[in-house]
């Protein structure tokens, strides 16, 4: 299901390095009570219904909506956030990040678990006393998609909303799942007495969500903390294997349907949609209430949002599509030539703009991880117009999607798509990649997916939005691994999760170095960073493997893995950093990273 920018084990961003306490000035408490048969959140003294979006999108434009609330994943130098949450009159769903086991966090490693109760324990410590905290949740879908049944999960849950409850009485606790299958819930019941709040995430069943928890005997209030429409995983697949996406405004109807459904029921203190932000997760638009950058226009599911949080729609709505109608078959040969038509229209009869955008499919997504991104083909789109376009489909075999990305001139967007497939073999030579690549920049996504985590990977927490010093913009890349001894790394991959059995990777004759920033959290951490690392036993291999050890200083510095002479027609890992165990915990830094 899907997580926050979430690579989920990417957003490991809770487990914390060490931190002091840091009150910002006195908290808001915030209580939970029932009256009447109904459960309300009491903050400051008066009723308190989330009306909420999980994510980093404009507190602005969540306000304007009537939104009050925003949900974080981690607790990792969220200082920044907090600040700003609370100059815009917005409270916090703080969440602690605890490991996965499909990730490799061991539940029965008393080690690990007694570590990641530590760094929840610090977060706390540290942000207990900010004005913005509304509550803390513990975990996201740390209990996987199955049954959910292990007892130590639960247990350790516990523990960290005990340990809260002593140290930070103003606010209270809750823990997040996927649905409420299984033994979940049962579980919760019968090991978490000191949760306060269920989290529950849906999206294929968030309308009838409510019932079914009823239905389900547990007497806790609860939270929808991601809903959104089906997700892929909910969705049947094509006859190529693909999902078809609804469009922006039939999955308005969805965020504005359940939101009301929430607002009437007795035990529900709210809600969060999933994303309040952009996300690429299967498409480029499947979860995102704001269309992709530059633009990032809000789109009809913000509109729907509005028009139940404050009862009246917005003063100027975004533009409405209908679905991609493709003339023919959707199943070509390489070379084709390819009519689409949609429309397109904005109920205040705004000017509007269509931008057509025929792209490569995404690599599947397992359990919400964010993928990377994959090529556009601009050259394919022979005429267009805002209710039509011609393409001329690549000679390339596979699937690809086109996009009708819509804006007007107040800030709306709405996006429509359609898959297409391309008969015949993909071809073994990889995309020429357009100079500089990015692996890692600020607000910038990469063209590698940070999949292929290796050695003690329970050790490791990657936190690709940290807000600690950055070399340059908002945010940096922090790496934490915590383990004194073995080793850890991980490998930026095209496609995700491959070691070389699928073909992939980009064509980057023409680089010269990948360059990047780094600095050591004390200096004197040893790493190495590597370009490519598949070898040639593999049928899709690197063409070139490029090493460079490096022992930071504490201050940022521009480092260079040199390329020049390297065959590099195809790169399947774009950058694989690692290190050995180093006797104590080691953090580091990168940001820049990229080919040029």
């Amino acid at each position: 299901m899907p997580s926050f920018n979430r690579p989920s084990r990417v957003l490991a961003a809770a487990l914390l390095s060490t931190i002091a306490c840091a009150a910002v000035a006195d908290p808001i408490k915030v209580e939970l009570v029932q009256k009447d048969g109904k459960w309300q959140l009491i903050r400051d003294g008066k009723p308190f219904f989330v009306r909420g979006g999980g994510g980093d999108g404009s507190l602005k434009t969540l306000t304007a909506a009537g939104g009050n609330s925003k949900r974080t994943w981690g607790a990792d130098n969220i200082g920044k956030q907090l600040d700003e949450a609370h100059a815009n009159g917005v409270a916090v769903a703080v969440g602690i990040w605890l490991g996965h086991e499909r990730h490799g966090f061991d539940y029965n490693d008393e080690k690990a678990v007694q570590a990641q109760f530590e760094m929840a324990k610090a977060a706390v410590m540290k942000y207990k006393d900010h004005p913005a905290v509304l509550l803390w949740g513990i975990g996201n879908e740390m209990e996987g998609f199955g049954k959910g049944d292990n007892p130590k999960i639960w247990t350790h849950i516990n523990d960290i909303a005990k340990m809260i409850k002593q140290i930070d009485p103003n606010h209270p606790t809750m823990t997040v799942i996927a649905e409420i299958g299984g033994e979940k819930l049962p579980s919760v019941k019968k090991y978490c007495p000191d949760v306060d709040i269920m989290g529950l995430n849906s999206y294929g069943g968030v309308l009838s969500l409510p019932d079914r928890y009823r239905a389900a005997g547990v007497n806790k209030p609860f939270i929808v903390t991601e809903y959104g429409p089906a997700g892929t995983w909910e969705t049947q697949k094509n006859a190529y294997g693909v999902t078809a996406e609804k469009t922006s405004t039939e999955k308005a109807s969805v965020y504005g349907a359940a939101a009301a459904k929430f607002e009437k029921d007795p035990m529900c203190l709210g809600s969060y949609a999933f994303i309040w932000d952009d996300k690429r997760e299967a498409t480029l638009t499947w979860f995102g209430l704001f269309l992709p950058a530059p633009g990032r226009e809000r789109t009809g599911g913000i509109d729907a949002l509005q028009e139940v949080w404050t009862g009246k729609p917005p003063a100027n709505r975004v533009p409405v599509v209908e679905p991609i109608k493709i003339a023919g078959s959707d199943n070509v040969n390489g070379g084709d030539t390819v009519k689409a038509s949609f429309k397109a229209s904005d109920p205040e009869n705004d000017p509007i703009k269509v931008t057509w955008v025929l792209k490569s499919e995404l690599d599947p997504s397992e359990g919400g991880d964010a993928v990377a991104e994959r090529p556009s083909h601009p050259e394919s789109i022979v005429q267009q117009s805002n209710s039509e376009v011609t393409l001329k489909m690549p000679k390339e075999g596979g699937v690809y999607r086109l996009y009708a990305f819509v804006t007007d001139d107040h800030g709306g967007g709405a996006v429509a798509n359609v898959p297409l497939h391309v008969n015949g073999p993909k071809s073994s030579a990889a995309p020429k990649a357009k100079l500089p690549l990015i692996i890692y920049a600020d607000g910038a996504t990469g063209a590698y997916t940070p999949s292929g985590w290796m050695g003690n990977s329970a050790a490791i927490v990657s936190d690709p939005a940290c807000t600690d010093n950055p070399h340059s913009g908002a945010t940096c890349l922090k790496i934490t691994y915590s383990a004194p001894d073995n080793w850890g790394g991980i490998a930026y991959q095209s496609p995700a999760n491959d070691w070389g059995d699928q073909p992939g990777g980009y064509d980057l004759t023409g680089a010269k170095r990948l360059s990047f920033w780094a600095r050591g959290e004390n200096g004197g951490e040893k790493i190495e960073i590597k370009v490519g690392t598949i070898g040639k036993d593999k049928k899709h291999h690197d063409t070139a493997i490029v090493a460079r050890p490096i022992t930071l200083t504490k201050d940022w510095r521009k480092y260079e893995v040199d390329l020049a002479g390297k065959d590099l027609k195809v790169i399947k890992t774009g950058m694989v950093w690692s290190l050995g165990g180093q006797g104590k915990p080691v953090t580091f830094f990168l940001d820049d990273v990229w080919f040029e």
